[in-house]
Formats: structure tokens, C-alpha cells, sequence
């Protein structure tokens, strides 16, 4: 399972980067400060919306809530979207760097309960900075590296077969290399330091986001993105894919409301000692009610209710 855990997050993250790099093309291609001004704005009061949203979501009790760190992402972001490309990667290097090297000299425990379940110090300022920079569940340092691998990938061709060629081979190889390596490095040094040291610094999971498991879920990431984008156009007009594409305009959407849904079970006790097979029947019936509502709401309306309240607050 460890191959999977985190990679569904990094995904979503690349994507939010890859928007990002598509909705100011304007500022980058002609560099004019009212388009950049403009867009910058625009991605700001995006980055507001979401931290309202995201509190209301922990006050709440969803404690493993992305929205938060989102804001700061996009927030970040737009301080690249005129970058040069070279930029974005020597960032997105440094960020690594710089992250790997704090899990070697930091505590990554600090903050946490016994259990690692529950952030104590998270309505503190200083634990919610440590929080937001270093040890939540999807710190700036290094989860922002994931919104610049998506501005990169933004401003690359993808109607060049070519390019979605190199992509396809190239994440694939790195995804296996990485995930060997990983591997390798742990049976390496598990004698000398102990299995849970070794795993530490090595392990691909998400908690901690050490260098592997940033690499290996950018690769994963980026294979992803580029199959369902060749699936998505020599299907697009197959009710499927058209009912996959509407479900994921409405992500914002499906992600409050799978929290909703788990504070409703919670309420009624359903959540105590769940099985596996009321969790995944549970999942199951979620994702194809989401495909159900998605596909009915936007035969009427362009965005998901979310997204678009999301879109007036912005503009």
C-alpha cells in the first residue's frame, strides 16, 4: 500500500500547479504588469477563499485538511508565474535541498502527540508555523516543489506526441528507479541505523516527505496527468470519460463533501470500529454518487457550487 499512500495528493497538487501556469499564460508570454498585477489579484483572493475554507473545515475536526496549505501554494505561486523556467527547476531543487536537509537537523516529531495522530500545538503561532512549514500532513517545505512541477509541466506542449512520449517513459523509469532505490537504501542501512531511521530517510510515504518519496510521487504524478490526457482525447466523446471529466471540474466540491460525509458517519457512530468492507463499499457508493451529481450538475451550471462561489470571490 505504501506505493500508493500520498500519491493521490500529489497529484492533485501538480495539477493545481499546472492551472496555475495555464490561467497566467498572459502574464508570462507578454510580461505586462497589469495582466500580472491582475492575475496575481485574482490568485490571492483564491488563496483567501480557501484558507476560510479550510479553517472551517479543522474547526470541524478534519485535521488532515490540504486546503490550508493550498492557500499559502497558490499564494507562492504567484510570485513565479512570470519565472523563467530555469527558475521554476532551480526552485524546485533548492526546495528539495533544503527540505531533506531539515528532516536531518529538525525534529520531525515536534508538535505531535505520542500517536502521531493529533497536531497539539497547531492553534499556537509557533506550531503552526512549524506546522505549515515543515511537519503537517503537506508542508510548504517541500509540498510546494509539487505546485512548481506543475507549472513546469503547464507550459509544456502536450499536443506534441513527442513530448507526451518522453513524459510517459521518462516518469514511468523514474517512478520504478526511485521506488528501487528507496528499497535498496533501506536494506542497505537498516543494520547500521535501525529500520525506523533508515525508513525515515528513505521510506516513499508521505509522512516524512523525504527526497524519494517527492520524486517518486512527481513521476507517478506526472505519468497519471499524461495518460488520462491521451485517454481524455481519443475518448472524449464517450459518456465515460465525459462523466470523469465533469466529476474532476467539481474536485473542490467532492472534497468538502466527502468531509461532511465523514462527520455525519462520525455523528451517528458509524465510523467506530468500521470494517474494511463498510469502508470500501462506503467509498465505492461516494465515488459513484460524486460521478452521479457531477454529471446532473453540470448539464445546468459550468462550475460545482464551490468552485463557483470560489470563482466570484476571485474573479
Amino acid at each position: 500500500m505504501r506505493d500508493f499512500e500520498g500519491r493521490a495528493a500529489a497529484i492533485f497538487v501538480i495539477v493545481a500547479g499546472v492551472g496555475v501556469s495555464l490561467m497566467t499564460k498572459g502574464s508570462r508570454e507578454t510580461n505586462d504588469m497589469q495582466i500580472v498585477r491582475e492575475d496575481r489579484k485574482s490568485l490571492w483572493k483564491g488563496s483567501v477563499f480557501l484558507l476560510v475554507l479550510g479553517f472551517l473545515l479543522i474547526l470541524l475536526g478534519w485535521t488532515a485538511d490540504i486546503l490550508h496549505y493550498y492557500a499559502f501554494y497558490l499564494f507562492l505561486g504567484s510570485f513565479f508565474i512570470t519565472s523563467s523556467t530555469r527558475v521554476l527547476i532551480i526552485s524546485a531543487i533548492f526546495l528539495l535541498v533544503l527540505s531533506q536537509t531539515s528532516l536531518l537537523v529538525l525534529d520531525y516529531t515536534k508538535g505531535w502527540d505520542s500517536s502521531f495522530t493529533e497536531y497539539e500545538t497547531f492553534w499556537t503561532f509557533a506550531g503552526f508555523v512549524r506546522n505549515l512549514l515543515f511537519n503537517g500532513y503537506h508542508p510548504i517545505f517541500p509540498w510546494f516543489f509539487f505546485i512548481l512541477m506543475g507549472m513546469i509541466l503547464g507550459r509544456l506542449d502536450f499536443t506534441s506526441i513527442k513530448v507526451r512520449r518522453y513524459l510517459l517513459i521518462g516518469s514511468s523509469v523514474g517512478a520504478i528507479v526511485f521506488e528501487l532505490l528507496s528499497s535498496i537504501f533501506i536494506l542497505l542501512t537498516q543494520d547500521e541505523v535501525g529500520l525506523e531511521i533508515a525508513e525515515f530517510l528513505f521510506l516513499t510515504k508521505p509522512m516524512p516527505p523525504n527526497f524519494f518519496y517527492m520524486i517518486s510521487s512527481s513521476c507517478t504524478g506526472v505519468f497519471i496527468i499524461t495518460l488520462c490526457i491521451i485517454i481524455s482525447e481519443k475518448f472524449k466523446e464517450t459518456k465515460a470519460v465525459q462523466s470523469f471529466i465533469y466529476t474532476g471540474q467539481l474536485a473542490l466540491t467532492i472534497y468538502v463533501s466527502h468531509f461532511l460525509l465523514l462527520f455525519i458517519f462520525d455523528g451517528f457512530g458509524l465510523l467506530d470500529h468500521a470494517s474494511l468492507v463498510f469502508v470500501v463499499t462506503s467509498s465505492c457508493w461516494f465515488f459513484i454518487g460524486a460521478i452521479v451529481f457531477s454529471r446532473l450538475w453540470r448539464k445546468r451550471y459550468k462550475r460545482g457550487p464551490i468552485e463557483l462561489l470560489m470563482r466570484r470571490v476571485s474573479g
